[in-house]
């Protein structure tokens, strides 16, 4: 098993911009791929970044978000800049096989999430 602990969400003003972690522990030999969801209120799961050789992008954060990688931590980032408010959400981590890297993105462990919330 792997468990997934994200921090660094919190609140920051439109244009603005915050650092998430992720820290895996457990078996993590098991992981190819880590990654980030979000989830707004009365809206579905949804693909954010994900990294494994290359790094891949939703479109709605391309040139906004950057996604990277501590192997020696198993720990994974998501830089986040110009924020806008409908990045609000709850942010999973997320960590797996490479069927993470495309659609459907398929995770085999999840984090818990947490809150960003960006105010106009």
């Amino acid at each position: 098993q792997v468990q997934l602990v994200e921090s660094g969400g919190g609140l920051a003003q439109a244009g603005g911009s915050l650092r998430l972690s992720c820290a895996a522990s457990g078996r993590t030999v098991s992981i190819y791929a880590m990654g980030w969801f979000r989830q707004a209120p009365g809206k579905e799961r949804e693909f954010v970044a994900a990294s494994g050789r290359s790094t891949y992008y939703a479109d709605s954060v391309k040139g906004r978000f950057t996604i990277s990688r501590d192997n020696n931590k198993n720990t994974v980032y998501l830089q986040m800049n110009s924020l806008k408010p409908e990045d609000t959400a709850v942010y999973y981590c997320a960590a797996g096989t490479p069927l993470l890297l495309q659609p459907p993105y398929e995770p085999d462990y999840w984090g818990r999430g947490t809150q960003v919330t960006v105010s106009s």
